[in-house]
């Protein structure tokens, strides 16, 4: 993150206890902190495209590399239940409180350093075991994933070296939540260059000795690079001088079953989108799994982007919450939906309408040809169908979970999701092979969001639907126009590399200029609104 004009690192100036009106719940320091966790994130991001460049070039779409991407199942859904979304909507509120506690004093142990010995020591013997059973049980898993593999040995040999991120993720999860609700957010966004940086380097080590196992060792060796760049921040934060006794403090009961329940069991069935899509490639020719693949991690950069908003105000909504502000939560969930939804669909028209070109420059090299740059362009323009759904989900979860009560809904909306995602790619995968698959996984996506954002007023926090959808039609429409331009475009231009290159500069000029002809502020003031105050309750 970008230090401040003074030179001081804007996360240093915050401390999650501060009052509303402090320095943590101005609008210029979330402004600063969502665009130094989005620059940290791009960067991440360009590593991630460097590590799908060499697993392309080295092993193309083949056996090798869908056995890689079976074992890669596992530290996806790890990252998503244990980095991501899980860890943070159960700890960031845990931490939070524990924070507020040591503000208001009278306790003679640190309120912080009690929920971190309550809970920590559990979490690493728990987690350690299902990476011990996961390694001893990897054929069965193999089996369940991708049955319709031929010989399925060297997928289990790499999911085997990938189950360490069970462990190594989870501790990297932890110590992230707790970063995030003292206000530091550069070191949490920064752990996936270091994560990158490990499979590039592995997997360019060893491949010629190890083979595509390689790049499953470089998962385990960039998840410890993870911890290890977020343990020193960690161990500067939390006190490890122990108090004088006190009584039992409240914060480790957050974590308690009623409370973990709903949020483990929604990012499962969220994260079970990639398991229907595997399982439904694993019948299809070998290469389909690596095709879905390139296409979703593409798409998907814009939606990773946008995402970054809502991480960074996450903690201001469970603030306002806590305090019975419900008019300031809703302003700023309604706030965040339109700036998140403008983002990803200026991303998603880049997409609909530079496909071919994108896959062409980043992949199309080695034993990825061109059949491939084909199947894969095709997968992707389908799968940015989704983006907007796959936002909203990640941005409504939140205001569901900041209460820090149980609450079923988002599971219940997700789980109708996956069974319109199931249904839906049983129906279109023998047509239309892995375009049908990525269909599929848009339409439930859009479900779950679609049912989220209807029962978010009357369970959590009362946004008005109909703004929220009016917020995002505008946008919608000149997302719409600017893939109609940048297609009449790049078909003029010859070469993928001019053609992308004429794509991103007519989609953001037609996205712009046809919002500001619809007057939707969210299109025509995208770069004001991310410089503005993000004021709380204001």
């Amino acid at each position: 993150m970008s230090g401040t004009a003074t030179g001081r690192a804007p996360e240093e100036t915050v401390t999650a206890a501060s009052p509303p009106d402090s320095t943590v719940r101005s609008g210029r320091f979330l402004a600063r902190a969502a665009g130094g966790a989005a620059g940290l994130t791009v960067v991440a991001a360009l590593l991630g495209l460097v590590r799908d460049q060499a697993v392309a070039r080295l092993f193309g779409a083949s056996h090798a590399s869908d056995a890689f991407l079976i074992a890669w199942t596992v530290p996806e859904m790890a990252a998503t239940l244990l980095i991501e979304d899980g860890m943070a909507l159960l700890l960031v509120p845990a931490f939070s409180l524990a924070l507020a506690r040591r503000a208001a004093g009278g306790h003679g142990e640190d309120p912080v350093r009690a929920l971190v010995a309550g809970t920590l020591p559990r979490l690493f013997a728990a987690l350690a075991c299902a990476g011990g059973l996961l390694v001893w049980g990897a054929p069965w898993a193999v089996g369940v994933l991708a049955p319709g593999l031929d010989d399925p040995r060297l997928a289990v040999d790499c999911t085997r070296l990938t189950a360490v991120t069970v462990l190594t993720f989870g501790i990297t999860g932890y110590f992230s939540a707790a970063l995030r609700a003292h206000g530091r957010f550069m070191a949490p966004a920064g752990v996936y260059i270091a994560y990158n940086i490990g499979i590039i380097g592995t997997t360019l080590a060893l491949h010629s000795l190890w083979g595509v196992r390689a790049a499953a060792a470089g998962v385990a060796a960039g998840s410890l690079l993870m911890i290890l760049t977020l343990l020193p921040t960690f161990v500067r934060l939390v006190p490890w001088r122990r108090g004088r006794k006190a009584p039992r403090e409240r914060g480790p009961a957050l974590l308690g079953a009623t409370v973990l329940a709903p949020v483990v069991l929604f990012v499962v069935c969220r994260q079970a989108q990639v398991l229907v899509e595997r399982f439904l490639a694993s019948s299809l020719p070998d290469g389909a799994i690596s095709h879905l693949n390139y296409a979703q991690k593409v798409a998907q950069l814009p939606m990773v982007l946008s995402m970054m908003i809502c991480t960074v105000t996450f903690p201001v909504v469970a603030r306002a919450m806590a305090e019975g502000d419900g008019e300031g939560a809703r302003r700023r969930v309604e706030r965040d939906l339109a700036l998140a939804g403008t983002v990803v669909l200026l991303g998603a028209a880049t997409v609909l309408g530079c496909a071919p070109q994108i896959v062409e420059v980043l992949f199309q090299r080695g034993a990825f040809n061109a059949a491939d740059t084909a199947a894969t362009a095709g997968v992707m323009r389908v799968y940015a169908l989704g983006l907007l759904g796959h936002t909203l989900v990640g941005a409504l979860c939140r205001p569901f979970f900041s209460a820090g009560r149980p609450t079923w809904y988002p599971l219940g909306a997700m789980g109708a999701g996956l069974v319109v995602t199931t249904v839906a790619g049983l129906l279109l995968t023998g047509p239309f092979g892995v375009d049908g698959i990525a269909a599929a996984n848009a339409v439930g996506i859009s479900t779950a969001a679609l049912l989220m954002l209807l029962g978010l007023g009357s369970r959590a926090v009362a946004v008005r639907s109909g703004a929220v959808v009016l917020s995002l039609a505008r946008p919608a429409a000149a997302a719409a126009v600017a893939v109609t331009a940048c297609r009449l475009t790049t078909d003029l231009v010859p070469g993928a590399p001019a053609g992308l290159a004429a794509g991103c500069v007519v989609v953001p000029t037609a996205f712009l200029l046809t919002g500001l002809a619809l007057r939707a502020p969210e299109a025509v003031h995208l770069l004001a609104l991310i410089r503005r105050r993000f004021p709380h309750g204001r």
